[in-house]
């Protein structure tokens, strides 16, 4: 049985820019996707103090994890955006870099986009945590 997925804009809250408030499955398996980093295949940092560059290989790196277990940008059904920025125009850039980006289905679901402190990686600049309704 394949999942049902619908995402919801009550009107009674705020207009948002892509994302919806609510995503509901229906059924189906879900698949945790790992804070995806932008590091290479080998472990390395991509594009240290570079956020773009960072968010490019954050969008390879995770389009090919969904890609691991049979789905697609379009299956994601929550995204945690981590951003090392107490900026707006920064978190807004990410925003706009992440949605045109090839996973940028991803985050038409209920979406969250954080400014933070630090990351787990020295120079690291953004990490995507995402989760996915899988096809049957």
């Amino acid at each position: 049985m394949a999942s049902e997925i619908t995402r919801i804009n009550p009107e009674e809250l705020h207009p948002t820019p892509g994302y919806h408030h609510i995503t509901v499955v229906e059924a189906g398996r879900t698949a945790f996707l790992a804070g995806q980093c932008p590091l290479d295949r080998s472990g390395a940092l991509v594009g240290p103090g570079d956020l773009d560059a960072q968010i490019d290989q954050v969008a390879a790196n995770a389009l090919a994890a969904l890609s691991a277990v049979g789905a697609r940008p379009d299956h994601v059904v929550r995204s945690v955006i981590y951003v090392v920025s107490a900026e707006v125009p920064a978190l807004g850039a990410a925003w706009r870099r992440l949605t045109a980006s090839a996973i940028g289905p991803a985050f038409t679901t209920a979406s969250t986009l954080l400014g933070v402190a630090q990351l787990g990686f020295t120079g690291q600049l953004i990490e995507v945590d995402l989760t996915a309704a899988l096809p049957a």
